[in-house]
């Protein structure tokens, strides 16, 4: 059996250099074409408005008389009513030594939380219960 003998096709090296430089050239004039717009991109940027509380947050509640009794008898807002509780937590020194994530009930906390030793997370959910 005899091998057939094919004959390879020269590289055409002419054409292949025409062909990057015509390739060359658009993606020169796309690179100053986004170099002139991202000049002038910042100029065009609208000035940022101020950021508008959500008025959820800023709605009072009055608290329950047991609540009353840690933070006072005012009205306030739930985000006021959490910095209040935590005011008085570090005040009464009520979190625990070893994990400072739970907060350790005085007798006036445990008749809002319902149970001795609370997680920081649960804080806020169990103070619902008692905002009207």
């Amino acid at each position: 059996m005899a091998k057939k003998a094919t004959k390879k096709a020269p590289a055409k090296k002419a054409t292949a250099k025409k062909a990057t430089a015509k390739k060359a050239a658009p993606a020169a004039k796309k690179a100053t074409a986004k170099k002139a717009t991202a000049k002038k991109a910042p100029a065009a940027k609208k000035a940022k408005s101020a950021r508008k509380p959500n008025a959820a947050f800023m709605k009072a509640f009055t608290p329950s008389t047991e609540l009353a009794a840690v933070i006072g008898a005012a009205a306030a807002a739930r985000t006021e009513v959490v910095k209040k509780l935590w005011v008085y937590i570090k005040k009464h020194n009520l979190q625990n030594p070893k994990n400072k994530r739970n907060i350790l009930a005085d007798e006036k906390l445990a008749k809002v939380f319902g149970k001795k030793e609370v997680t920081m997370f649960e804080l806020a959910s169990l103070i619902g219960k008692h905002l009207k």
